[in-house]
């Protein structure tokens, strides 16, 4: 029978534990594995307590890659190292990715001038740093009865935007509102 010391006991426990998607050591319960070295190179079929032994006896772990195969395929890792270079990859996918957000301008029928002219100074900053703008223009009390304006006011800000942005979503009546999304130019 074989004896662990202390730190190998720690090594072991460490390792039997699963991650999302891989099986290892202990958890594995198959009775042949086609096993694949530390290298990457094939071992070839053999029983799974000689290839976990093989592992054990090397320092290392021993995954199920592919458990759908027939015979299940195995290799002989680092779990450790495996798991920290997974999560490297991970951060460095999210930092790569970009976010768009979708920032909101909201207008009335009866704005006056400037501050349609303040409404498209925002919408156009949002757009030049990436975000798409949702317009919403609400009709209060008796405006529903002149939606002509509305419609109007909409179309005037997006020739001012048209420079920066394009529309997305055409313009929409929904309940007391007229709603549209527009998507920033791709340089």
């Amino acid at each position: 029978m074989r004896i662990l010391c202390f730190a190998q006991f720690l090594f072991f426990r460490r390792c039997a534990i699963s991650t999302k998607n891989l099986l290892i050591n202990d958890e594995i319960k198959e009775k042949e594995v086609r096993v694949f070295d530390e290298n990457n190179n094939p071992m070839g079929i053999m029983e799974f307590e000689k290839a976990k032994e093989y592992a054990y006896d090397k320092g290392y772990d021993i995954a199920l890659i592919a458990p759908q195969a027939t015979p299940p395929v195995c290799r002989v890792m680092d779990y450790g190292k495996y798991c920290y270079e997974r999560d490297k990859k991970e951060k460095e996918n999210k930092k790569k990715q970009q976010t768009i957000e979708v920032k909101e301008v909201q207008l009335s029928c009866r704005i006056e001038q400037h501050d349609f002219d303040t409404k498209v100074k925002r919408a156009i900053d949002f757009l030049s740093k990436g975000n798409k703008v949702r317009v919403a223009l609400r009709f209060k009390g008796r405006e529903m009865a002149h939606q002509d304006r509305g419609h109007e006011v909409i179309e005037r800000f997006i020739e001012a935007c048209a420079e920066y942005g394009t529309v997305d979503k055409k313009p929409v009546l929904e309940g007391r509102q007229i709603s549209l999304n527009i998507a920033p130019i791709k340089k």
